[in-house]
């Protein structure tokens, strides 16, 4: 197999592990373990997959899960900051949250909340909660992330670290069908060294990644 990494565009993938029916591959680069292609759901069984899930923005239980992305950001953004919400799905809380404590949020979700014109803009801040672990084409995906940053501005995300292979088939995680990549924090530090973010892993399973206020120098 001499396919490349959806991820990081620059490794190999390599065969990781079959779990009944479902193949998973291994990039040589980033460390990004992923759903082969033909495994995956279809569109109308994926979106009634996302259908199932209860994101009422005023559970208790579902605010205290977000608040694990929600408080450490708060720590690091200035009143009044213009963020984004994206894959916010169809209940947007962590955007109500945000708005609670000052923030201005747009929203973004292919299926939920599908007007585009919120990716023309600029943000102070953007976050991507239990999205990243969907992406079909992650790449492209963190490339518009990182256009949709302002100078010093923070992309939040929540996902669930792959940390142990040898319990791969058997996690939660993989379970769901609709998760069709897995990123190690290797995985997130290979992608905040590419585009020059800082990265910091405030909470389980939560990393902040910070774009600087200059360019690198190249």
């Amino acid at each position: 197999m001499s396919e490349r990494c959806p991820v990081c565009e620059q490794g190999e993938l390599t065969r990781f592990q079959a779990v009944k029916d479902t193949r998973y591959h291994r990039c040589s680069m980033c460390q990004a373990t992923l759903m082969a292609p033909e495994c995956r759901l279809g569109p109308s069984e994926e979106k009634a997959v996302y259908a199932l899930h209860d994101n009422n923005t005023e559970d208790p239980g579902y605010r205290q899960f977000l608040s694990r992305l929600a408080e450490p950001l708060l720590k690091r953004l200035s009143p009044g900051s213009r963020g984004l919400d994206f894959g916010c799905g169809p209940g947007p809380a962590l955007a109500a949250m945000l708005e609670e404590s000052g923030m201005t949020m747009s929203l973004y979700d292919p299926y939920f909340h599908p007007d585009r014109s919120v990716l023309d803009q600029p943000y102070d801040f953007v976050t991507c909660t239990e999205v990243i672990e969907h992406l079909y084409h992650p790449a492209s995906v963190f490339r518009q992330l990182d256009g949709l940053l302002v100078p010093g501005a923070i992309l939040g995300v929540m996902t669930c670290f792959q940390t142990d292979d040898a319990r791969f088939a058997n996690w939660h995680y993989r379970r769901d069908p609709t998760h069709v990549v897995f990123y190690k924090q290797a995985t997130l530090q290979w992608l905040a060294d590419h585009y020059g973010w800082h990265l910091e892993v405030p909470a389980k399973d939560v990393a902040i990644f910070r774009k600087p206020v200059r360019p690198l120098p190249g």
